[in-house]
């Protein structure tokens, strides 16, 4: 038995000194818990999607539409735009003619239209627009529901002004009451309540359907929102994206490729500890070798062998879901290549900054499981809070995400992929030069 307790304490010891195995074992999953947390909103009280930019253009005089642009400032999960910035850093209200070149710009992916005939002339009935970019379907669903809920919210009252200002037309006072007692009968009879408060409700310009209060159980409430569905014309519009081919695999296929591609140049970066234990690196130093062309040589391998990874797995989602990487190729290589860079420059930093093999490892695989669930590789990153949505934009997922998104999903040229391709190459510098020096003062001998 003492035997046993010897070998076990030995075993604990070597787990303890092996820093890449403790934070494999406790450090990661401790990690990916959080944020699995914060996106799905565990012990948060705001729990849900924030931050979603929303373009809000009313062009109607209506009082009530003014409510619903109210009613959707007020929703935590968007951020309602309605004016917007000139060169001059004065602002003017948004119009309809600014939407969709803004979202082909990437300014934002959503847009509400409240026209001027946002009840119609004749009979009962609504007529709301939105456009949107939905490089996200997750977030798209999500934004659609969120955008059906604040609108059928402030419905009633909508509908309920269309319907008391034509029944006045037509009827006149006198006749109005007996035909909102009317009305409350019917509306009670197929949602349940109490009739004259609906008769209330109805005439207030309700509708009579708040009126009904803890009436609206489940079966209920499906019924209103059938009601709901067949009076209110909501018209939809693909601003970016629509002529996508297999829409699906082309939204996703970016973070998979980039989760990948960081293993494998993270894991590359172990070649470094198998050179330098083999004494490759000191018989290389008697040449006329510096230790940065042995750092920028293995960079350009990496670049390298990540431009042919990515080219590889965006060519195998053409061929298994029909991805067009023809169609853009020249910018998709442009990204493709800036990514590739970045990721490993972040390879070379964990070579020149840890001290074995095995923490380079072990923190390689904490840092790209973090990024890729941080970056949006996994969910939006609209469904973290958002502290988290700007520790986001700092990582290399997220931009090279991004990068992916411009060229496979909205098709944009040269130079309007320019500025996320200079930000990724702009964190491969950033990176590369942190290497570079820790490299060349680091032991490179064992």
């Amino acid at each position: 038995m003492r035997i046993i307790l010897t070998l076990l304490r030995k075993d604990f010891a070597n787990f303890i000194r092996d820093k890449a195995a403790v934070s494999l074992t406790f450090l990661v999953p401790v990690a990916l818990i959080y944020i699995f947390g914060q996106v799905f909103g565990l012990n948060r009280k705001d729990s849900g999607p924030t931050g979603i930019r929303l373009a809000v253009v009313n062009q109607s005089d209506n009082p009530a539409a003014q409510q619903l642009v109210d009613a959707l400032k007020a929703e935590k999960s968007f951020r309602v735009l309605t004016n917007r910035v000139n060169p001059d850093k004065s602002e003017r209200p948004l119009t309809e003619e600014d939407l969709r070149p803004m979202i082909r710009n990437r300014d934002f992916r959503f847009a509400l239209i409240i026209p001027r005939d946002v009840i119609a002339t004749r009979g009962v009935g609504l007529h709301l627009r939105i456009l949107s970019d939905p490089r996200n379907d997750i977030e798209t669903q999500t934004v659609n529901g969120l955008l059906q809920k604040a609108i059928f919210s402030n419905v009633p009252q909508l509908l309920g002004q269309s319907l008391q200002t034509s029944a006045r037309k037509h009827l006149g006072n006198p006749r109005l009451d007996q035909f909102n007692g009317e009305l409350a009968a019917a509306v009670t009879k197929a949602f349940g309540g109490d009739v004259e408060e609906t008769k209330q409700a109805l005439a207030e310009g309700d509708f009579g359907l708040s009126a009904l209060g803890a009436a609206g159980q489940s079966g209920q409430q499906g019924a209103s929102a059938d009601f709901f569905a067949k009076v209110v014309k909501i018209e939809n519009e693909q601003v970016v994206g629509k002529d996508v081919k297999s829409p699906e695999a082309t939204r996703v296929v970016g973070g998979w490729a980039m989760m990948f591609l960081l293993f494998a140049l993270s894991h590359s970066a172990a070649a470094f500890f198998e050179e330098k234990k083999a004494g490759l690196f000191q018989r290389l130093l008697s040449a006329p070798v510096r230790r940065a062309h042995i750092l920028w040589s293995r960079f350009l391998y990496g670049v390298l062998l990540g431009l042919v990874q990515l080219t590889a797995l965006f060519f195998a989602g053409r061929l298994m879901y029909g991805i067009d990487v023809l169609g853009n190729f020249g910018n998709l290589v442009v990204v493709c290549t800036a990514a590739a860079a970045a990721c490993t420059a972040f390879g070379m930093l964990l070579a020149a900054i840890s001290p074995t093999a095995a923490a380079a490892n072990g923190l390689a695989t904490f840092l790209v499981l973090t990024m890729s669930a941080t970056g949006g590789a996994w969910f939006p990153v609209s469904f973290m809070p958002e502290f988290m949505q700007t520790i986001a934009r700092f990582t290399l997922v997220y931009w090279s995400m991004e990068g992916f998104s411009q060229v496979l999903w909205a098709g944009q040229s040269f130079l309007q992929i320019l500025p996320t391709v200079g930000v990724l190459l702009g964190i491969t510098a950033g990176v590369m030069a942190v290497a570079v020096w820790r490299f060349n003062r680091g032991a490179i001998f064992d």
